[in-house]
């Protein structure tokens, strides 16, 4: 990633003023969350969610949320606080997020949704809410034609701007393009402030070379494997529901899916292991384009030689 020459994460602790809050992006894997809970623990702080995945009470082991252990070493927030089956905005988000910036302990928001971190320090557009019908026809074509069939229907400027790759962010610009007649991109054009500007916080993302990443992707999936995550997708398996943003849970699919019998427990894993590795893969591109001008850091175990 090119951010500069990265530090590991106890050199920076003592960079860390007492009062500033502290951003921490990366990807799935990298060791963000140690590095927050290190911070707070010796620095003072709650850790905030970042992450799009994290903040619904579904998946707990398989979004890799916070252990009970981590729990009683700082104060969280904002983890598993929203009904698996509800919707949730990066404007959900900043407004859940706005108190834990007004005072008290110096948040340190964690998590690997870099749209999350873009629209607290640029600014958010004001989008007017998707009616439900709208969201409701969105999921139809979504299920009868794929990302394709809402990818056609985007403007130019939108679809040159946004993840294609990423179902979730094509249909939410499907659906802002029909519900006001605006593409996505126009409406961006215009966000609102900052809540949180880049001079007003510490900046950090996780340096992650990729083949020390990928075999942590595998120990981690399996410690989950071992830990619980196959007993949350026989539990959701009866209520199983695709389109909702909750089920995007990286590796949801493929463990219902051998829940249901349709794939051994061997093929589940790997297909896990992939979409896993492309997700760490779009988060660090998304690192390179979006955030070149923050701190790069590594975990202890992932330092350079020399």
């Amino acid at each position: 990633m090119a951010h500069g020459p990265a530090v590991s994460g106890l050199a920076l602790l003592d960079r860390v003023g007492a009062e500033a809050p502290v951003l921490i992006a990366g990807p799935t894997a990298s060791g963000k969350s140690a590095l927050a809970l290190e911070i707070a623990e010796r620095r003072g702080g709650c850790i905030v969610n970042a992450d799009a995945l994290q903040v619904y009470d579904a998946w707990p082991i398989l979004t890799a949320r916070p252990t009970a252990e981590e729990l009683a070493r700082a104060p969280h927030a904002l983890f598993g606080h929203v009904p698996w089956r509800a919707a949730y905005s990066v404007g959900d988000w900043l407004r859940d997020l706005r108190p834990f910036l007004a005072g008290g302990k110096r948040p340190i928001i964690v998590g690997g949704t870099g749209l999350y971190f873009s629209a607290l320090t640029e600014g958010l557009a004001e989008i007017p809410p998707v009616p439900p019908e709208t969201r409701a026809e969105a999921d139809a074509r979504l299920a009868e034609g794929g990302v394709g069939a809402l990818l056609a229907g985007l403007d130019p400027e939108t679809r040159a701007r946004i993840d294609t790759a990423n179902p979730a962010r094509v249909q939410r610009a499907w659906e802002v393009l029909r519900a006001t007649g605006r593409g996505l991109a126009a409406w961006q054009s215009e966000p609102a402030p900052a809540l949180l500007p880049p001079a007003a916080c510490v900046r950090l993302v996780m340096d992650a070379p990729r083949d020390w990443l990928t075999p942590r992707i595998e120990s981690r999936l399996d410690a989950m494997l071992a830990g619980g995550a196959l007993e949350e997708a026989r539990a959701m398996a009866p209520v199983w529901d695709p389109r909702l943003p909750s089920s995007r849970a990286i590796g949801a699919a493929e463990l219902v899916a051998h829940a249901g019998g349709a794939l051994s427990l061997e093929e589940a894993r790997t297909r896990a292991v992939i979409a896993s590795r492309r997700y760490a893969k779009r988060q660090r591109t998304w690192a390179r384009a979006r955030m070149a001008d923050w701190t790069g850091v590594f975990a202890p175990d992932a330092a350079p030689a020399g």
